[in-house]
């Protein structure tokens, strides 16, 4: 079978209809369309439901695409290893991050990473989704999660500590919390998918649900709106740390923070040769970031265990 059907049929599933994967790889549509043909012809079934508008995987057609995503990345991998081109760091770097991550930790630092790569051309897409960084064709990707295993490689760049905060006009207001459950009595902000605060305290791991008045699925949001004293947030010290260092926020209720295990990792294919350009990016976030990372500095906070 041709490889290079089985790469065109791969583009056409992430690129999501023939003239985008044709325009990807250089070829014209009716191409595409007749390689895709030639494929189903030769396999003796059909990979797409076609309709004048819309392009959709069969379930056969999924079947054979997560087979044929496994078989690609080994021949690029038996590539690198005889040509030796994964030893130069050079090419496209696709890369995926956290939207907030991304925009205050990652983009401040492009420049000074082009200057010391500057055969390397990143492609930074920021997504608060956990997107498959396989099916879509990324390098790699930057999330901040306590990580289940897989079949991905993790490697982490940083802890994350996540604490719970408000400004002090809030709290002048309505109090301080002294204990756990006190925040029932508090308005407290959290995107939809993270009503539920998963905590190391001095007695163990605890959840609590927590409620609130404003509903958003925007990070962003919920960190405006505790800087402007609507409530009570749990926040990392990356995204909230120059408020927390300047008295516009200020921690409560210090024993407890997010697990441990949530941390800031580099996540990547599982290959044994990594690409160059993927292992020197990963290296650079790596030293920026550390075991103590920069937004840390300056910050009293007591650890979770």
């Amino acid at each position: 079978m041709p490889i290079n059907d089985l790469e065109i049929f791969a583009r056409v599933v992430t690129a999501g209809n023939m003239s985008a994967a044709g325009r990807e790889m250089g070829l014209s549509p009716a191409v595409v369309s007749k390689r895709i043909s030639h494929l189903e012809r030769r396999l003796a079934v059909r990979l797409f439901q076609r309709t004048t508008r819309q392009l959709t995987l069969t379930e056969t057609g999924q079947g054979f695409y997560d087979r044929v995503v496994n078989i690609l990345a080994g021949i690029e991998e038996a590539e690198a290893f005889v040509t030796r081109r994964n030893t130069v760091a050079r090419g496209t770097l696709k890369i995926t991050a956290s939207t907030a991550f991304g925009r205050l930790h990652i983009a401040p630092n492009l420049g000074d990473f082009l200057e010391q790569y500057p055969d390397i051309a990143l492609d930074l897409d920021l997504s608060d989704s956990f997107v498959d960084i396989v099916g879509a064709g990324f390098d790699a990707a930057i999330r901040i999660a306590e990580l289940e295993d897989s079949s991905l490689v993790a490697r982490k760049l940083a802890p994350n500590h996540r604490v719970i905060c408000a400004s002090p006009v809030y709290l002048e207001k309505h109090g301080v919390p002294e204990q756990l459950a006190d925040l029932a009595k508090y308005n407290c902000l959290a995107p939809t998918a993270q009503e539920v605060w998963r905590l190391q305290g001095p007695d163990g791991p605890i959840s609590v649900r927590v409620n609130g008045n404003i509903r958003t699925n925007s990070t962003e949001v919920v960190r405006e709106a505790v800087i402007a004293g609507l409530g009570i947030a749990m926040r990392s010290t990356w995204d909230v740390g120059r408020e927390l260092k300047s008295g516009q926020l200020q921690i409560v209720l210090p024993q407890y923070q997010e697990s441990p295990r949530v941390a800031v990792y580099a996540v990547y294919p599982c290959r044994q040769y990594v690409p160059a350009k993927l292992r020197v990016f990963v290296d650079y976030l790596a030293a920026l970031f550390g075991p103590e990372p920069y937004w840390n500095k300056g910050l009293n906070i007591q650890r979770a265990h």
